[in-house]
């Protein structure tokens, strides 16, 4: 009898979710899957990001879910289509992994780690039969159209029958999502948006005396207020930190892209901290207008407003000393105070980046239309979102929908043997 045909034969690039998802739908299809990591290890950003608890996904039912991803909501709605949150989840207790949702919504393991689910994926991929090929960096094709790899035995060459890159965003490029892989898909005419710092914080340009003894220090909670540029007024609770340049934090994420756009377009942006939510204005001026009897001013907020130190420094950092003895300005401050952002941190110290290669430049199934068997998949792409289960979420659902359409794509193939 003659010999069954070879499977197809797929290689994924990149050993984060994105890339191991794709590889496990791709193996699970019948294909051939060779794994290529460039560090040691797969899962570096996955472990780190699970350091103080891995926040796997978020409890938010759809469409609410969707609509964190903005303007891509439809388009990553459709990957949540085949791989939401409860299908996480599930997945995840295939792996024998439990999870949680607490207070705020983020859904985490039971014992808060990455780690252990890391160790039974793997396990599960190699038993699958996927190969894995770490110390492999990506450099681009060969004149034969085969991938390029440097090695520490040097350079070397794999030819395969499609491709999925999963190869992340540009930040935490120690841990290999270093943006590199922008120049070789460049190269082939591949449509990408520029790389942007997102879920970041943004500079402010504090005094040397609040930069060096407030930094690290957190505020909350705070309300923040801005407006978009079609005149819309935002108002979102929760927390930030101060850093030694500016601030950071959850909050601050949240509202990221919009920050971003307005230092787009006007060179820097205008937010405003409410400091005291929940401070009826009017009985806060009134507090603050009480005798001091002696006290500093500081202890004087301490006592009428609840400031601690944080928020009493922040004040003094935008009202001169003059400003600081009339309690009705203090307290209108309390309640709006301005905060001139100049520019996001960059993106070696952002969580995720957006920009990358754009949702147009592919098919339903995630495709490089001009390049027939590419795929891409997880933060390659051109989509953001907020910290809270949302980035990981997509990049899980974004890998199953790269390796199952590269098994269909493979699949039916001109002249292909069923």
């Amino acid at each position: 009898m003659p010999d069954s045909p070879s499977p197809p034969r797929l290689a994924v690039i990149g050993g984060g979710p994105a890339g191991l998802m794709a590889a496990e739908a791709a193996r699970a299809a019948g294909l051939d899957v060779h794994l290529f990591e460039a560090k040691g290890s797969v899962g570096r950003k996955f472990l780190i990001a699970g350091k103080g608890g891995l926040n796997l996904t978020h409890g938010e039912p759809r469409p609410g879910f969707d609509a964190r991803y903005r303007e891509r909501a439809a388009a990553v709605g459709r990957w949540l289509d085949a791989f939401d949150a409860d299908a996480l989840r599930a997945w995840a207790r295939g792996l024998g992994v439990e999870t949680y949702v607490g207070s705020s919504g983020r859904v985490f393991p039971l014992d808060r780690k990455a780690a252990p689910l890391l160790r039974s994926w793997v396990r599960r991929l190699k038993d699958a039969g996927v190969q894995m090929h770490v110390h492999h960096r990506w450099q681009g094709w060969d004149a034969s159209g085969a991938l390029r790899f440097d090695t520490p035995g040097g350079e070397t060459t794999f030819a395969a029958d499609a491709v999925v890159l999963a190869l992340g965003g540009g930040s935490w490029p120690q841990l290999g999502s270093d943006g590199a892989w922008v120049a070789p898909l460049a190269a082939q005419g591949v449509d990408i948006a520029p790389l942007e710092p997102a879920n970041c914080g943004f500079d402010v340009g504090w005094s040397a005396l609040l930069a060096e003894k407030f930094a690290g220090a957190p505020l909350k909670p705070v309300v923040a207020h801005l407006q978009t540029p079609d005149g819309t007024h935002h108002a979102l609770k929760g927390e930030c930190v101060l850093t030694a340049t500016g601030i950071e934090g959850s909050l601050v994420y949240a509202i990221g892209a919009d920050l971003r756009a307005a230092i787009h377009r006007d060179g820097s942006t205008l937010l405003h901290l409410d400091l005291v939510p929940g401070r009826d204005p009017a009985r806060l001026a009134a507090d603050l207008s009480k005798p001091r009897k002696g006290r500093s001013l500081g202890e004087h907020l301490r006592r009428q407003a609840g400031l601690d130190a944080a928020k009493c420094a922040l004040l003094f950092e935008v009202l001169d000393k003059a400003a600081q003895q009339d309690m009705a300005r203090v307290a209108a401050t309390l309640k709006r105070l301005p905060l001139r952002l100049l520019r996001p941190r960059p993106i070696a110290e952002a969580i995720s980046t957006a920009g990358g290669v754009r949702l147009e430049a592919l098919d339903d199934a995630l495709m490089v239309r001009s390049h027939p068997g590419l795929f891409c998949a997880g933060e390659m792409l051109d989509w953001d979102a907020p910290t809270g289960g949302y980035l990981l979420t997509a990049c899980f659902a974004s890998g199953l929908l790269a390796g199952r359409g590269a098994a269909a794509w493979l699949a039916a193939r001109p002249g292909r043997a069923d």
